[in-house]
């Protein structure tokens, strides 16, 4: 793939909805936002806190009230119902919570290195960040279905990669993923500032994370 082949989400095209534990939208040659976090990043002792402030999220929505769950809502109050929980979850991964072995500089390069190694041949990555906990990363993809199929690859790769080298076993990522598809230039340019930024803002210093940002034609 090359920058060509890439576009920003169309009604107008097919597009397919997986349903797994959270929905994951499709559509071939889309970018698509994705996020990843590893299994540990939200202990038990805060998911309390986050349920609760999840709730607050559903409770704006009238969830339980006027609609019984998320996947009732009509589809563009679902779609910001699905970010509203997402921003309230990656401001807790900010916190760097967990035992973030991707602070570790070598597991961070084998996280980046893997996201890269196929890039332009399976797929068009634009941006990534590694952080301590989680990873964002902008994507396209060839067709619909090789989305969830590449990033269950990259994470089993990169999760027995690490976990060999600290000498451990289990899983490593948590086992589903949030993604996104973009939806129009401006959003694109957002997500990337997004990405950009997000190290920033957890107040992480250099070498506590890796950045990427592809130079793309205008």
């Amino acid at each position: 793939m090359d920058q060509s082949d890439i576009q920003t989400f169309s009604r107008n095209e097919e597009f397919t909805i997986f349903d797994r534990h959270l929905p994951h939208w499709g559509q071939s040659g889309t970018l698509c936002f994705i996020t990843w976090r590893l299994n540990d990043s939200l202990p038990k002792a805060v998911l309390d806190r986050l349920d609760a402030e999840l709730s607050e999220v559903h409770r704006s929505f009238d969830i339980g009230s006027k609609y019984p769950t998320v996947a009732s809502l009509p589809i563009e109050k679902r779609t910001q119902c699905y970010w509203d929980e997402f921003a309230v979850r990656d401001r807790f991964l900010d916190r760097g919570l967990g035992n973030c072995l991707l602070r570790k500089p070598e597991h961070a390069e084998a996280v980046l290195e893997s996201l890269l190694r196929f890039d332009v041949d399976r797929y068009f990555l634009t941006d990534a960040v590694v952080m301590p906990n989680h990873a964002h990363f902008i994507a396209a993809f060839p067709a619909t279905e090789l989305m969830l199929f590449q990033c269950e690859n990259w994470k089993r790769f990169t999760g027995r990669r690490i976990n060999k080298s600290e000498g451990q076993t289990g899983e490593f990522w948590q086992v589903d993923q949030f993604d996104h598809l973009i939806r129009t230039d401006d959003y694109f340019e957002y997500f990337r500032r997004y990405i950009a930024e997000n190290p920033i803002k957890a107040n992480l210093q250099k070498g506590e994370f890796l950045h990427y940002q592809k130079k793309l034609d205008q």
